[in-house]
């Protein structure tokens, strides 16, 4: 068969992109050198904070309880889960160079969509172990115990992984021709896909159906988990067992709000309009700073956090006397 001369050069435009360019922040460029140190104080207080919360956890046996065994994984979730974003960001606030190559792209997206989906989960688990601690107090123990607590997370990490690894091998198929520029400070999937020159509707039906069963089901989990959580609350006789009970779920619940309503704003609400420039502002809350105040929220909401954290302190101020 003969193709003409543009049949040819067509045909090698299409694998001529190896290279994208995530814009990010690129068009503030007075406001680079501040927003490396926000970013970079953001990260730093992100790792320190989520890295606490796991050493208590794993120091201290008095949280050995699937509550704190389900917040240390989430913690731990949080670190990679912000490790997939700002590092890159910050290379390229601090050098300029917001280049970043297709395959390099994908995998970006591949990690964070498998953090961001096994969150999902993470989080209906927790709401699901507060209403068992709450209206099944006393069935709680037997039904939350150590086996199912293991399952329950690695059900989680395997369901992230599987679903977002189907998306992402049909992301190694496409092609990448003509306009290379992300308006975006990572690579998410929306704006991956507008680059692409191959027919994307099979990864966009794709990528549809499964994040919304990565994201409903463990939605609607969650909120009925807290309607009958707030409904036994409420039926309490006493006060203080009122405010116990709200302030062991109440900070799960403020993450999950922020969680979901950040994401509702980007994935769900039409992009038009104002809406479209601000789904990058949106897509900070749930990238950046909700893995930052997770550790703020449950350490300073927390009570038993906190007698564990002075606890820990102490002993290393005592070991660090002794030493001395």
């Amino acid at each position: 068969m003969l193709y003409s001369l543009q049949q040819i050069q067509n045909a090698t435009n299409l694998t001529a992109n190896t290279i994208l360019i995530l814009l990010g922040f690129s068009d503030h460029p007075d406001l680079q050198t501040l927003l490396f140190l926000a970013f970079l104080t953001i990260y730093m207080l992100t790792v320190a904070g989520n890295l606490v919360i796991i050493v208590l956890v794993v120091n201290d046996v008095r949280l050995h309880t699937p509550m704190y065994f389900f917040l240390g994984n989430l913690s731990c979730l949080e670190i990679c889960y912000t490790s997939t974003i700002l590092p890159r960001l910050l290379f390229s606030l601090l050098t300029g160079d917001r280049t970043i190559s297709v395959h390099g792209c994908i995998m970006q997206y591949h990690f964070f969509g498998v953090l961001a989906s096994t969150e999902c989960y993470l989080l209906a688990v927790m709401s699901y172990d507060r209403y068992l601690a709450i209206c099944k107090p006393l069935r709680y123990t037997s039904l939350m115990n150590s086996r199912v607590c293991i399952s329950l997370i690695t059900f989680s990490w395997v369901s992230g992984l599987l679903n977002v690894s189907i998306v992402t091998s049909l992301l190694w198929k496409l092609m990448f021709c003509g306009p290379n520029k992300m308006e975006h400070f990572f690579c998410d999937l929306s704006p991956v896909l507008k680059l692409s020159c191959s027919d994307t509707h099979l990864a966009e039906l794709v990528n549809f159906v499964f994040a919304s069963i990565n994201t409903l089901p463990p939605f609607l989990l969650t909120l009925i988990s807290y309607v009958n959580i707030i409904g036994t609350i409420l039926q309490m006789k006493t006060k203080a067992s009122r405010q116990k009970a709200f302030s062991t779920c109440s900070s799960h619940l403020m993450v999950v709000m922020l969680f979901y309503g950040s994401l509702i704003c980007v994935y769900v609400l039409p992009e038009t309009g104002a809406l479209k420039g601000l789904h990058k502002t949106f897509s900070l809350f749930y990238t950046v700073f909700t893995p930052m105040l997770n550790p703020l929220i449950y350490s300073l909401r927390n009570r038993e956090v906190k007698a564990a954290f002075l606890r820990t302190a102490t002993k290393i101020i005592n070991v660090a006397r002794t030493l001395c």
